[in-house]
Formats: C-alpha cells, sequence, structure tokens
C-alpha cells in the first residue's frame, strides 16, 4: 500500500493544495488584520488629535505656549504617543519629546500640507527628531473659520510591527497546526480511497493472466462500489468469452492446418499474419520462417504477390489459374484473393487461397480425351457399317459375291464395335468401382496353361514359336480368376498381334521375392522409351494405323493395370534382349 505510487501521487497532490490554501488564507488573514490595526491606529490617533485641539485651541489664542507645553508632555508620558502643536507657519509650537525651539520648520511636512487642503494628513515615514519609523495624524487648529496652526499626533511603528508580528506568528502557528492535521487526515483518506482501486488493480492483473477466480471485496455504496460489483460480474463473463475464443481460435488454426488448400494471410503492408503448411508446400517456403516477412520476399511466385497487391489497393476479390513450371511437370494452381476486414468494415489486410488443381487438371484433360477417343473409336465402325449398308441397299442389281463381301466387312466391324462397347464397359466398372471381384485361391500356373492352348490356333497362323516356362511347383494365388486371365489373355494377345510372321513368343512363370511374376516378352517391332509410360492410358496407341488394323480398341493394356492394380500388383514394361517388347506382371502369393 505505502508502495503505491498512485497513492504518493494523489497524497502530494493533496499536500500542495492544502499547503496552497493555507498560504493564500494566511497572506490574506494577516494583511486584512494588518490593514484593520492600521485603521484603528489611525482611529486612535483621530481622537487623541481632536482632543489635543481641544486643549490648543485656547492656547494659541492666549499665547500660553510654556503652559501648552506642559500639559502635553504630561499627556504624553501618561498616553504613550507623540503630541505636536505647530503654528500657521509652520513653527513648533509645543512638542511632547522634543524642545519646540530646537525643532525644523513643519510647513512642509506631509501630513500638515495634507491638513492644509483636505482637513486631515496621515503620513508614515521615518522621523530624524526620534530616529525610528512614525505614523502621523495632523488636523488644522480652527477659530472663527480661520486656521491658527496644526495638531499632530504620532505613534511609532515599532510597536505596530510588534503587534502585527504577533498576529503573523499566530496565523503561522495556527495554519502550521491547520495543515499538519489535515494532511494527516488527507493520508487516511487517500489510503482509504486507494484501498479498493488497489484490490481492483490486483484482481485486472490477475484477469490479464488468466485468472478469473479472485474476486474484489469492497463494502461500499459509491461509484468505487459500484465499480468493484461491475469488475466482479464481468471476470464470468470475460472467463467465458476468452475460453470462447480460444476455442474458436483452437477450431480456426486446426482447420486451417488440415486444409489442403493452401491460405495466407497478410497485412495491409504485405507482410504475412498467417501461412498454413499446404500454402507453403505450394510457394516452396517453411511457414514458420515466413511469419512477419513481405509475400514478395518469401516465394518467388510473382502472380501470388501481384494479385494481394492488387487486392490490397482495390478491395475486390480476383481469380486466377496459372502453372508453376518450375515444379516438374508442371503444377496448376488456382487463386482465389479476398480483403481481409475488421469490425468496422475496414480493410486490414488480404486474403489468399491456393489450390492446387493438377490432378483435376488431369483427370479434366483426360475426360476430354476419354470422350474424343470414344466418339472417335465409335464413329470409325458406325460409319463403316452404315456406309456398306447403304451401299447395298442403294445398288439393287449388285451381284451376290460383292453383297457377301461387304456383309462379312460389315460383321467384322459389327464385332469391333462390340469388343469396343465390351471393353469401355469392363473399363468403365473398373474405374468406378462397381466390379466385384470374387477372391480365391488358385492356381496361376493353370489359367497361363489355359490362355496359350485358346491363343495357339493365332500363333500358328503366323507361324510364330510360342515358348512357355513355368515354375517347378504350382503357384498359387488369392485372386479373382477371370480377371487374371483376362490380364494373362490380353498381354499374350498383344505380343502375337504385333509380333511379325515367323517370330516368338515367350511366356514364364516363375516365384520371385514373395511375388507370381508373369513375363511374357516378343521379338515384335517394339516400343519406343518415351512412349512406354503412356501405353497403359486408354486409347493410347503408339501407331494407330497398324493397332486398328489389327483390330485393337486401345483399353486392352489398361483393363490389365486396373486388374493388376486391384490384386496389389505391378504391371511395368521394357525392351526386350534382341528387339520386341517385355511386359511383367507382379501378384503377391498368400502369406
Amino acid at each position: 500500500m505505502l508502495r503505491s505510487p498512485l497513492l504518493w501521487k494523489l497524497y502530494a497532490g493533496l499536500t500542495f493544495l492544502i499547503l496552497l490554501t493555507t498560504s493564500i488564507v494566511g497572506i490574506l488573514v494577516a494583511n486584512r488584520i494588518e490593514k484593520d490595526s492600521l485603521e484603528e491606529i489611525k482611529i486612535s490617533l483621530n481622537s487623541q488629535a481632536l482632543l489635543l485641539r481641544e486643549m490648543a485651541v485656547n492656547s494659541i489664542a492666549l499665547s500660553a505656549e510654556d503652559i501648552l507645553q506642559q500639559r502635553i508632555e504630561k499627556l504624553g508620558s501618561l498616553i504613550g504617543l507623540r503630541f505636536t502643536v505647530i503654528g500657521f507657519t509652520g513653527a513648533v509650537l509645543a512638542d511632547s519629546e522634543k524642545n519646540p525651539a530646537l525643532m525644523d520648520n513643519h510647513a512642509e511636512r506631509p501630513e500638515i500640507l495634507a491638513a492644509r487642503s483636505h482637513g486631515k494628513g496621515v503620513s508614515t515615514r521615518f522621523s530624524n527628531t526620534v530616529g525610528m519609523r512614525m505614523m502621523y495624524l495632523a488636523m488644522p487648529i480652527e477659530k472663527d473659520g480661520k486656521i491658527n496652526g496644526y495638531v499632530r499626533v504620532a505613534i511609532p511603528l515599532t510597536a505596530v510591527d510588534k503587534r502585527l508580528s504577533h498576529l503573523r506568528g499566530i496565523i503561522v502557528i495556527g495554519g502550521i497546526a491547520a495543515v499538519f492535521t489535515a494532511l494527516v487526515v488527507g493520508f487516511f483518506l487517500a489510503r482509504n480511497f486507494l484501498q479498493p482501486v488497489i484490490s481492483m488493480t490486483a484482481v485486472a492483473e490477475s484477469m490479464t493472466e488468466g485468472d478469473y477466480a479472485k474476486r474484489v471485496s469492497v463494502n461500499r455504496k459509491d461509484e468505487l462500489g459500484k465499480l468493484a460489483e461491475a469488475l466482479n460480474r464481468m471476470a464470468p463473463s470475460s472467463k467465458a468469452r476468452m475460453e470462447t475464443i480460444e476455442t474458436d481460435r483452437n477450431k480456426l488454426h486446426t482447420i486451417l492446418a488440415a486444409m489442403v488448400e493452401g491460405v495466407v494471410a497478410v497485412d495491409k503492408s504485405e507482410r504475412i499474419v498467417h501461412i498454413n503448411a499446404s500454402a507453403g508446400e505450394i510457394l516452396d517456403t517453411i511457414p514458420e520462417k515466413s511469419i512477419g516477412r513481405p509475400i514478395w520476399e518469401i516465394s518467388r511466385v510473382s502472380k501470388v504477390s501481384e494479385a494481394l497487391a492488387a487486392t490490397l489497393k482495390t478491395n475486390a476479390e480476383a481469380r486466377e489459374r496459372f502453372v508453376l513450371l518450375d515444379r516438374g511437370a508442371g503444377k496448376v494452381v488456382e487463386m482465389h484473393t479476398s480483403s481481409l476486414k475488421d469490425g468496422e468494415g475496414k480493410s486490414v489486410g488480404a486474403l489468399v487461397v491456393l489450390q492446387d488443381v493438377s490432378e483435376l487438371y488431369k483427370l479434366e484433360t483426360i475426360r476430354r480425351d476419354f470422350v474424343a477417343n470414344v466418339s472417335h473409336e465409335l464413329k470409325t465402325p458406325i460409319t463403316a457399317i452404315r456406309g456398306m449398308v447403304e451401299t447395298i441397299l442403294d445398288d439393287s442389281g449388285m451381284d451376290k459375291e460383292k453383297v457377301k463381301k461387304f456383309l462379312v466387312k460389315a460383321k467384322e466391324q459389327s464385332i469391333r464395335l462390340s469388343s469396343l462397347v465390351s471393353d469401355l464397359l469392363t473399363i468403365s466398372r473398373l474405374e468406378s468401382d462397381d466390379q466385384k471381384f470374387n477372391f480365391q485361391n488358385f492356381n496361376i500356373g493353370a489359367k497361363v496353361s489355359e490362355a496359350v492352348r485358346t491363343l495357339q490356333p493365332s500363333a500358328d497362323a503366323k507361324n510364330i514359336e510360342l515358348e512357355v516356362k513355368k515354375a517347378a511347383a504350382p503357384l498359387e494365388i488369392n485372386g479373382d480368376a477371370d480377371g487374371i486371365s483376362q490380364v494373362i489373355h490380353n498381354l499374350l494377345d498383344n505380343a502375337l498381334k504385333y509380333t511379325p510372321l515367323g517370330g516368338k513368343v515367350s511366356v514364364s512363370l516363375l516365384s520371385l521375392e514373395g511375388d507370381a511374376v508373369l513375363e511374357i516378352g516378343d521379338t515384335g517391332i517394339g516400343i519406343e522409351p518415351q512412349y512406354r509410360h503412356r501405353i497403359f492410358e486408354r486409347f493410347y496407341r503408339v501407331d494407330k494405323a497398324r493397332s486398328r488394323e489389327l483390330g485393337g480398341t486401345g483399353l486392352g493394356l489398361s483393363i490389365v493395370k486396373h486388374i493388376v492394380l486391384a490384386h496389389g500388383g505391378k504391371v511395368s514394361v521394357e525392351g526386350a534382349d534382341g528387339g520386341g517388347t517385355l511386359f511383367r506382371v507382379s501378384i503377391p502369393l498368400p502369406s
């Protein structure tokens, strides 16, 4: 309490006020008493001068100066005042303290001049005759309307000064006593006034540190008591609000941190106030080291900083899509900027949301290509069938051999169309997860043998040597037998289609590192390395003319990839020894 700066400031102000007030009052009282004392002295001197004038009127008229001198000396010694009688010309006729014959002419004395002109004169000055400061009061002696002389009464000011000094001493002592009493009482009053303020300060400081349990114990009915009650009511409400704010802040932080979209907030100086991990990945920066730094300093993506600067300037939202060319094949980013505003609607910064839409962009590209490819692949056989049918219908005289030839071609195109539709349905089911696989244990070697037997006639027709190497022991896998059969059939059929007459196709099945590995190689035209990563895409063909000529739909390898991946396996392609292509399929063996 005694260390409270406010207490001593308040007490110092109170002390200054008391001292100032006491000093002003003391000075005013002393001046008033001095004036009143001097006035009383003047009144007393005036009374004495009237008595002296009555005494001197007859003596001057009778020229009895000696008798007047004796009477004045006796009167002065009794009363303690100095009496002087002065003639009309200024000569001193009688004086209670000095020999009149030795005294100067008093005609030009101030009090005599004033008495002559105004009927009474008062003057205060140092007297050379008695050697001290004196107060003089003079008035004329009149008889029959004529001035015959003057009487003058004087009193030493030492007595007046002594009396005034005594009064001043009493005032000072009284003032000191009053000041001391006021200061003691004021200290306790100030302490009593500040006690609730100090208590409320302690509670407020506790609230700022997160402790809302303390309360102010003030039993007062004045404004301080009301303030204490308001502070006590504010504590629980502030606690609830802070908990709500903290909860909301944690929720917002968690949401922003978990967002796959990148979020960056900047202030009006373009300095970062928030950045989440996704934004750091897109902008190639570390979020923790980016706070407080300008956006244009932490990232080389100029479009982001330019968009934020434009939003800060215009307060307008903006959307833009751009490609980050320095990220491998290029990352497509969609950007949305908006203005950040406070509770009053004033702009305090800007916000940018960055979304990596590379995959969506890729899927959209694939979808467009797929639609275009499907349209093209369907249109070719349909156009061919329609053309041949219309030719037959328009030419009624066409011979039977030509009609049969056209119908055979129409049948081939319809078979191709049917295969295409069937493969489209298969790939659609695989990609939409509607395909229901029947997983069970079976011997994959038996499925390889079955596919070889089925396609052996195709190999014989092209004089292709079909070499089969299988593991010594049967290999059982857990999977869908029909799906795996389709994988083996598609790969073997492709190898036979793209191998020239007299070539060779090899099929091998072995166990390697816990996988059943199927390898199908050929001595065909092969696939250039730059095209191998795309051959599993739908409708992708290295040699489109040759693929259509051989009757392919462009979906076989895509179907193979989806089935293998559904079994937890892998499929790859590489160049075979001596030319041609080698496809390798790995399916995990049951543990």
